[in-house]
């Protein structure tokens, strides 16, 4: 895999989707086993050509469709729900740093991101719980190197969700209703279409925005924020949750003084190279469509959380990491009470 880490060069392939094609955006880095791919299509598992995988003519009439439900009157629309549900969680987070040390993550920025991003797409009735493990699971399954016997138990999760996915989709066939799937179904794409756009918007559009508050509360843990929307912006440029994505050539191209065969596997660097934070979202036709999404939400846990972060210590100087091919945050920011003057980690 070639990895390209310049951030002009970088953003020279995200605009050029003829020669740096997105076919590659999705498929398993760590080949599947026999057993996993059984599990996988006995649930018809399939993911064609829609949205980060799509260069091709349905990929804009996909994109228009899923666009409207994060507009900028839409995402400012949510800013009060957001603040509700992370409050609440800083709530709980406050009064059990009494007892003890608090994972961050788990109470805090885990749930609100995708309770936010159902209520955009009008999904109901959905196991959030359950939804954030098929997600967490799925990025491990297709951006991670699991052996084959952790291949099968992330096939099943996998197969799990996507069956979940199927029901939903029949049932917006019988009864159409003014929600993702509804949209997805009217637009007339295939059942396999609909799932492929649902799989990874129900994981993208919360998951690595879970990540990316874990990464911001990571850096403020101890501190006092200023500018919260400054702040927001260097975690994306230095630390974003997507720091890579991948692309595959067209044809025989210079990149740089490099000179790449057809068919070459491309491993862009986003984030952490001096780039403008705008990168950590993509460019072009496959721009990530939750970005002013997930910069909301952010920076809107930063201000609630702001006075906790202050008065808090981190447990671990350095926490276990989500660490994937595309992907990577903190797993945990455990921070426990401090006394003032008190800025040691806990041992």
């Amino acid at each position: 895999m070639w990895v390209v880490d310049d951030p002009g060069e970088v953003r020279g392939v995200l605009l050029d989707p003829e020669r740096f094609r997105p076919d590659n955006a999705v498929v398993a880095h760590t080949a599947l086993s026999v057993k996993a791919l059984r599990v996988l299509q006995g649930v018809g598992f399939a993911l064609p050509p829609t949205l980060a995988n799509n260069a091709g003519a349905s990929h804009r009439p996909i994109r228009a469709a899923v666009a409207r439900f994060f507009s900028p009157a839409r995402v400012a629309a949510v800013e009060p729900l957001t603040r509700r549900l992370v409050s609440e969680r800083i709530a709980v987070a406050t009064g059990l740093l009494a007892k003890g040390p608090v994972d961050l993550v788990e109470v805090v920025a885990a749930e609100p991101p995708a309770l936010v991003l159902l209520e955009m797409l009008g999904v109901r009735d959905v196991d959030v719980p359950a939804l954030k493990a098929w997600g967490r699971e799925s990025l491990e399954l297709f951006w991670g190197w699991p052996d084959e016997d952790r291949q099968l138990e992330l096939a099943h999760s996998a197969a799990e969700f996507y069956a979940w996915l199927r029901k939903r989709v029949t049932a917006a066939r019988v009864q159409p209703a003014d929600d993702l799937f509804g949209v997805l179904v009217g637009l007339g794409l295939s059942d396999e279409e609909v799932c492929a756009v649902a799989y990874f918007l129900l994981i993208a559009g919360q998951e690595t925005t879970t990540q990316l508050i874990s990464a911001a509360f990571h850096r403020a843990v101890g501190s006092v924020i200023g500018d919260v929307a400054e702040l927001v912006e260097l975690v994306l440029r230095e630390s974003s949750s997507v720091p890579t994505w991948r692309r595959v050539t067209a044809e025989p191209v210079a990149l740089g003084d490099v000179e790449l065969p057809a068919g070459a596997p491309v491993l862009l660097g986003l984030s952490g190279h001096g780039g403008p934070a705008d990168l950590a979202f993509g460019l072009g036709i496959h721009r990530c469509l939750g970005a002013g999404l997930a910069r909301l939400e952010t920076r809107v846990a930063l201000e609630c959380a702001g006075p906790l972060l202050a008065a808090v210590r981190a447990v671990e100087a350095e926490p276990p990491m989500i660490e994937l091919l595309s992907f990577r945050a903190p797993a945990r920011v455990l921070v426990a009470q401090r006394s003032p003057g008190d800025t040691r980690p806990v041992s």
